[in-house]
This record gives structure tokens, sequence and C-alpha cells, in this order.
């Protein structure tokens, strides 16, 4: 049995780079007692085609010492940003449809969702609310 592939802050900001995106990312726990704690890490990125991702990973999954060393995080949440509001995709897309976020995604999904977010052509968005299939 293989183990989830698992991502940290700057494995996923490095992997959005890699694809084009404009990224900023924030650790939410570390050893300073001010910092949020809500969450693991958050990292937003924005495409060359203006449409955005909210990576928040929630919580930090732990493993035996056989398998991976310290913390980790195997599923992350993602929102989909368009003009800085929360959206879902135009009908068509496998993933934000009818909704605007993707919880529990992994690392192959994450891959699948950053392909279809970048390729998007923005005046489908256009041509989606005027023709009322995108609200």
């Amino acid at each position: 049995m293989t183990q989830p592939q698992a991502m940290s802050e700057e494995s996923v900001r490095t992997l959005l780079e890699h694809h084009g995106a404009q990224v900023k990312s924030r650790s939410g726990r570390n050893e300073h007692y001010g910092s949020p704690r809500d969450f693991s890490f958050e990292v937003r990125a924005i495409f060359a085609n203006n449409l955005a991702l909210q990576i928040v990973a929630r919580q930090y999954n732990y493993r035996d010492p056989w398998e991976a060393t310290g913390r980790i995080n195997d599923l992350i949440d993602i929102s989909l940003l368009y003009k800085g509001q929360f959206s879902e995709l135009p009908k068509g897309a496998d993933f934000f449809q009818g909704c605007d976020t993707e919880a529990d995604v992994d690392y192959e999904t994450f891959l699948k969702i950053i392909e279809t977010v970048k390729a998007i052509n923005p005046k489908l968005f256009i041509l989606q609310s005027l023709t009322g299939d995108l609200r």
C-alpha cells in the first residue's frame, strides 16, 4: 500500500509557481503564539487568466516514524476565485460545479484542478452568465 503524496506550504507553492501562477503563502501553525491556529498553511495563487485558487490545509496528519517524519498534510481544501470573489467554474469542467470549494483534495486531484483552472478562458464566465448557466 502506497502512502498519499504529502503536501506542505513549500511544495504547494512550488507546484503552483511551476504552473505559471503568482503565489503568496503563510503558515498557520508555527512557534509564534499569535499565529492563526485554525489551519496548517494557506496558499493563494493567481493564474494568467485571472482565475485564482485559495488552498487551505486544515490539519496535520501524523504518521508512524517508519512512514514519514514529522507532520504532513495529505488532503487540502481548494476554493476558486474569479474577480476576487468565490465562484464556481463554467459548466463542462470536472471541478467546482455548483460549489466554490473542493474539500479533501489529494495530490493527484490537485494537479488535475490546476490544469483545469489554468486552461479556462475567462470569457466562458461572461458567456455562461448571459445564458443563465452560471450564477
